[in-house]
């Protein structure tokens, strides 16, 4: 092994100054904390995911993403294969589109292991256009039915 490469490879993703690389691959969100801060942010609907994005109140100008899909969609297999999807989407559209600073998180839907790839990117894309306008939804819909006796 060559030493010369070894010391110039990074074991993280960093820019030259050495601060980490944002335009690339958005670190991937890990925490439970994470995701419920998240939920409480602007989302978008869609036919095959719900986006929601929360903006961080630290400095860090890096894109964060969280995938969830729940055991209503599928078994492992297909809640897994959407999973890959929304990877591959994320990839190819927070680079370019996603907000700096801000949280975003893709909850799938039931339609999101047979849309198309492109629909989903550019509903990904029209999703994020919203967030970025101001015309996203931050309050959730009322509970329905009766209110709780306590």
């Amino acid at each position: 092994m060559d030493a010369g490469v070894a010391a110039d490879t990074p074991s993280s993703p960093t820019d030259s100054t050495g601060a980490p690389d944002t335009s690339g691959a958005p670190v991937v969100l890990r925490q439970r904390a994470d995701f419920l801060a998240a939920n409480g942010g602007l989302r978008v609907g869609t036919p095959a995911f719900v986006l929601l994005v929360k903006p961080r109140q630290d400095d860090s100008p890096a894109k964060r993403i969280g995938y969830t899909v729940t055991k209503k969609i599928g078994n492992a297999v297909v809640r897994n294969r959407i999973k890959r999807r929304f990877r591959a989407l994320a990839h190819q559209v927070l680079g370019h589109h996603g907000l700096p600073g801000a949280d975003h998180v893709l909850i799938g839907r039931g339609e999101a292991m047979t849309r198309d790839f492109a629909a989903m990117h550019a509903d990904l894309v029209r999703a994020l256009e919203r967030v970025r306008d101001g015309k996203a939804s931050s309050d959730r819909r009322p509970p329905r039915g009766k209110p709780r006796r306590r």
